[in-house]
């Protein structure tokens, strides 16, 4: 049975788009007021919050657990937004930022600039624990309306040979693929003023989580290429691990400890690239 996301009640919704719905009425209904208010010191509507508190009460009222990071996030913008509106302060200078300087800002350029994307590997196998700095860096990554849409399938290539066949290169030791629960941006798109946005912002927050990842593989001394799939290869992932309809297998990462040292490619000018500056 295909559900309409867009008209879900959330007293019966499925509790992964509800803490979506959550996540986002929180960041568009308090934070951004919120912070507004704090940083500028512009008073805080006495209505702020309160359809929020309405969600997280169903929440509670389901009987659905509290100590879930999204929950503790918004009821901490709740409790913050009520401050505010009483007139008290609030201090948010312990997450202010910090200026990169010396060896930090040159290890932010050696990580953007000389990350390459290899396609060799040796035959060391990768830890559990290195590739969850992968997956949890790639959960970090900026994502629209805070909705964490991200879903991962991890697999060694000697546990599924020939999963990945197909691909444009041989393969590597460790396949990361991103995948993207849809119902999160479905059922957002029934609160939202414009929900094309949305289905827009898809592709951009899994390229950011990808990004992030590339990344983190560089720091730890892994070799990454980022790559797309033959429309075969996702149904052999749908069918092996029983995907449902709303888990969209999006792009995958092939990593392992590096056998080749690529040079760096060409780019064009910040020049070339730059087409009006006004």
């Amino acid at each position: 049975m295909t559900i309409d996301y867009t008209k879900a009640d959330p007293w019966s919704m499925d509790p992964t788009p509800l803490r979506a719905v959550i996540r986002e009425r929180g960041h568009h209904t308090i934070e951004i007021q919120l912070y507004e208010a704090i940083h500028k010191g512009k008073p805080l509507a006495a209505d702020t919050g309160e359809r929020v508190k309405e969600l997280l009460s169903i929440w509670e009222s389901r009987g659905l657990p509290n100590d879930h990071p999204d929950l503790v996030y918004v009821r901490s913008l709740v409790e913050m937004a009520e401050r505010v509106k009483r007139g008290e302060r609030v201090d948010l200078s312990g997450f202010a930022w910090k200026p990169f300087v010396g060896d930090d800002l040159e290890a932010a350029r050696k990580l953007i600039y000389e990350r390459r994307s290899v396609r060799h590997w040796t035959e060391e196998e990768v830890p559990d624990s290195v590739i969850d700095q992968l997956l949890d860096a790639g959960l970090w990554g900026a994502h629209g309306c805070n909705l964490n849409s991200l879903r991962y399938l991890v697999v060694r290539e000697r546990n599924a040979p020939g999963l990945f066949r197909g691909a444009d290169i041989p393969g590597g030791p460790v396949h990361i693929v991103a995948c993207q629960d849809r119902r999160v941006y479905y059922c957002m798109s029934g609160y939202v003023a414009f929900p094309e946005r949305l289905e827009n912002n898809r592709v951009l927050d899994c390229g950011a989580a990808m990004q992030n990842m590339v990344l983190m593989a560089h720091a730890l001394g892994l070799g990454a290429v980022w790559l797309t799939f033959r429309p075969e290869m996702i149904t052999r992932l749908r069918e092996r691990f029983e995907l449902p309809d709303h888990l969209q297998v999006v792009t995958y990462l092939d990593l392992g400890y590096p056998s080749q040292t690529p040079m760096p490619p060409g780019r064009i000018s910040v020049e070339e690239a730059v087409l009006a500056r006004i």
